[in-house]
């Protein structure tokens, strides 16, 4: 009886002790520099903006941030890698809607579960598109898209960053909402499909405000409809896809950043608050608003909800086009 009853005892100051440990742990988070892992190429969209909040995480948390680009594979490699990374509050994904709405969606083998396998720490900005039509081809408004797309079903050819990436998405569901059929024509990313667009080999393409608003203020080219809720500061004179008679059409090329599964709720806490006090910053602020983009922010249980809908969202849409990537 003597000895259950040390064992027992050994058994509590052993789990008092593992306790105490991750508790010290957590307190002392974070004692070493933090990866923020990119899943696609360095100068883009994505990677810009994770290298924009990496200094303001930095600066609120006293530890080095690092950003490391995984790309491949429409941002799944990267994210899968860091699903299967340490809980610990060392290793973050900058996940987007690719990886967390699209992406689940589509892929027939999908490496990751992304609700099951991530923490989402906090909705960073929203990145809407706009579509855009070349100059040459006679589309001034969303109207005359769809009456030329009436007049000659299957043929007006749009430009896509690819299969299953969130302009080709946003196509489909503009065909989908409006009862058109055009042409798609896949690209191996943005870049290419946008020089087409500008050399006038395709008529139109869904694109971020970011990469576009400097060629639609060239006049290379034409803005039809923004995909937010409410016109963009930056392209004030466009109308949002509601107000060009597509009632219900609202998207955007969100960024968020997660945490692998488990990781504790003090350190993603942490985290949320760095992120939040950068976006309350009037330089940040004003830096994404006047490239398009709309600060966020809020809790993690707001980023977690807002996950689950556009799991949702997408997968209608991908139901509807009947899109799948082996």
């Amino acid at each position: 009886m003597k000895f259950k009853n040390l064992f027992a005892c050994l058994a509590a100051m052993s789990l008092l002790g593992a306790v105490c440990g991750d508790v010290r742990a957590q307190a002392a988070w974070p004692a070493k520099p933090i990866t923020i892992i990119v899943p696609f190429p360095p100068g883009g969209a994505t990677d810009v903006m994770a290298r924009l909040f990496a200094p303001r995480i930095e600066a609120a948390i006293g530890q080095p941030v690092v950003v490391e680009n995984k790309s491949g594979a429409g941002g799944t490699i990267g994210t899968q890698w860091v699903a299967r990374a340490r809980n610990d509050g060392y290793t973050l994904l900058w996940g987007t809607v690719a990886t967390h709405g699209i992406g689940p969606n589509i892929y027939k083998k999908l490496a990751y579960d992304a609700v099951a396998d991530f923490e989402p720490v906090v909705h960073v900005v929203d990145q809407p598109y706009v579509l855009v039509a070349h100059p040459s081809r006679n589309i001034a408004s969303v109207a005359d898209l769809l009456r030329q797309a009436q007049e000659r079903p299957g043929q007006i050819p749009v430009a896509t960053a690819g299969v299953g990436t969130a302009a080709h998405m946003l196509f489909e569901k503009f065909q989908a909402d409006t009862g058109t059929s055009m042409l798609g024509v896949p690209y191996k990313g943005a870049g290419p499909a946008m020089a087409d667009l500008l050399g006038g080999q395709v008529d139109l393409a869904f694109d971020v405000i970011l990469t576009t608003a400097p060629y639609i203020a060239a006049g290379r080219l034409v803005p039809l409809a923004v995909t937010s809720a409410d016109r963009s500061q930056t392209l004030p004179n466009v109308p949002t896809m509601a107000e060009a008679g597509v009632r219900g059409f609202v998207a955007s090329g969100w960024n968020g950043l997660f945490a692998p599964r488990g990781t504790p709720r003090p350190i993603v806490d942490k985290i949320n608050a760095a992120v939040n006090l950068a976006l309350r910053s009037p330089e940040i602020n004003q830096r994404l608003l006047s490239e398009g983009s709309i600060p966020v922010g809020g809790t993690a249980g707001d980023f977690s909800s807002f996950i689950k809908a556009e799991i949702r969202v997408w997968g209608e849409v991908a139901r509807q086009a009947n899109v799948s990537v082996d």
